[in-house]
């Protein structure tokens, strides 16, 4: 069920983790992309575009759990690198009881705030009503989105893709099947989905808890170590708040950016709304190499193995350049037909200004896999501020170009606005901190080969 990343050539590792990975990314994806299709086929684009109009706020607040999740599991990673049982089992417990209180008082805020914010997001009048109720629902299930990416993450901390994998099938089917049921059968329209989804994280987060409980006692915090240390707690939120901060950073740009998109009117609404999900569709790849990188150089932090964490470094970067040409080429020549999963043939204007978003930031997929595959890895070393303040220059970037430009040149500054926020982490944070960080490591660890790097 588990896989030592310390030993043994460093690429097959990375490939065995990644492919489940990415079927699991792409199984998750299947959430929204079906609430988006049967959404637009069955309740209307009016509809489809108040789904649209929250996907930036649900990017805030999921971003903000997914980085919390990560950052508590990256230290049950680099133990388990270690061969620290006792200190993995603590790691667990504390991280257990800190995402169930943390998802609470965040599924509280957010659902009873979330009128407030479409309100200073300028979301269009006809689609106000629709996006509330939506966007409502899903945040109150953010415990059930939480506990399923904290028992998925806790999974892949040792090493285990698989089980992840097989449990997002599974709730990827039940997604669809109830999307169906909600909508068709009992016509819920934009509550039926977001109804769907909830459910689903559910089953997914117990389908996983399952593969912990029966086969996986590594995982079992025993007796007193179910006592949270501050000492543990300081650690976990010490990686944690930084990587949930950072997405979350990271999402008041597409929110500001968003904001920009509602003043262009509905049909841009839905353009950008279904070329986002297209674009997130083809860089799944990129994702999934974002969260391998992190196990990968965790536990050979973990293990004391700068050494492996170069040589695994040098063969993903050029792993990821390839995996970025493809998606580019995906978006630019297939995306028309995947747009059409999610619009009618007939709206002919809306589907011409998705496929010009798509081709336009295509070009600059490869600033977002350095954006990805180096992030990770800084945050797998332990570094997980620099990441966060890569997030901030993103933040900047998207909304000079969204805010400065959007009055000026319209659509074209909207489709400017990722790209320019990519480039930005790259050349000013993320490439500059890597190399620092292994320098600095490297230093520590001929001092006392077994310390692992802290954060800054």
């Amino acid at each position: 069920m588990t896989k030592d990343m310390t030993v043994g050539r460093p690429m097959p590792l990375i490939i065995a983790f990644f492919f489940p990975l990415l079927a699991g990314n792409l199984f998750q994806q299947l959430y929204n992309m079906v609430d988006m299709m049967i959404v637009g086929r069955f309740v209307g684009t009016g509809a489809l575009a108040a789904v649209g109009s929250t996907g930036s706020l649900h990017f805030l607040v999921i971003g903000l759990i997914s980085g919390l999740c990560t950052g508590f599991c990256i230290p049950v990673s680099r133990t388990f690198g270690a061969g620290d049982g006792e200190g993995m089992r603590r790691a667990v417990a504390a991280g257990t009881v800190l995402s169930s209180g943390i998802s609470v008082v965040i599924a509280v805020v957010t659902a009873l705030g979330c009128g407030w914010l479409l309100t200073i997001m300028d979301t269009p009048a006809d689609i106000f009503a629709d996006a509330q109720a939506y966007i409502s629902l899903l945040f109150w299930g953010i415990p059930a989105t939480t506990f399923y990416n904290y028992t998925a993450g806790l999974l892949r901390a040792v090493g285990d893709s698989r089980t992840p994998l097989i449990c997002l099938i599974i709730s990827s089917l039940c997604n669809i099947a109830l999307d169906l049921f909600f909508i068709l059968a009992f016509d819920m329209g934009v509550v039926g989905a977001a109804l769907a989804t909830v459910i689903a994280q559910v089953l997914s987060g117990v389908l996983c808890l399952w593969q912990i409980v029966r086969h996986l006692d590594l995982l079992h915090p025993r007796g007193r170590e179910w006592m949270p240390r501050a000492s543990v707690c300081r650690q976990l939120l010490g990686v944690g708040l930084p990587m949930g901060f950072q997405f979350s950073i990271t999402a008041i740009g597409t929110i500001v950016v968003q904001a920009a998109v509602n003043s262009l009117g509905t049909d841009i609404v839905a353009a950008v709304t279904a070329g986002n999900k297209v674009q997130n569709l083809v860089n799944q790849p990129l994702e999934s190499l974002g969260v391998t990188v992190a196990t990968y150089c965790s536990q050979n932090l973990g293990a004391g193995r700068i050494d492996r964490v170069k040589s695994g470094m040098r063969q993903i970067t050029l792993f990821m350049v390839g995996l970025s040409l493809l998606g580019s080429a995906i978006a630019f020549f297939g995306g028309r037909y995947i747009l059409l999963l999610f619009l009618d043939s007939s709206e002919t204007f809306i589907l011409g200004e998705a496929q010009r978003f798509l081709n336009f930031n295509c070009i600059f997929y490869v600033f977002l896999g350095v954006v990805l595959v180096f992030r990770n890895a800084i945050q797998g070393l332990g570094y997980a501020t620099p990441a966060m303040l890569a997030g901030v220059l993103e933040l900047i970037a998207r909304s000079a170009v969204a805010i400065c430009l959007t009055p000026v040149i319209g659509f074209t500054a909207v489709m400017m606005a990722h790209p320019a926020a990519w480039i930005a982490a790259d050349a000013f944070l993320l490439l500059p901190f890597y190399f620092y960080i292994l320098h600095r490591l490297n230093r520590n660890l001929s001092k006392a080969p077994r310390t692992a790097g802290g954060g800054m």
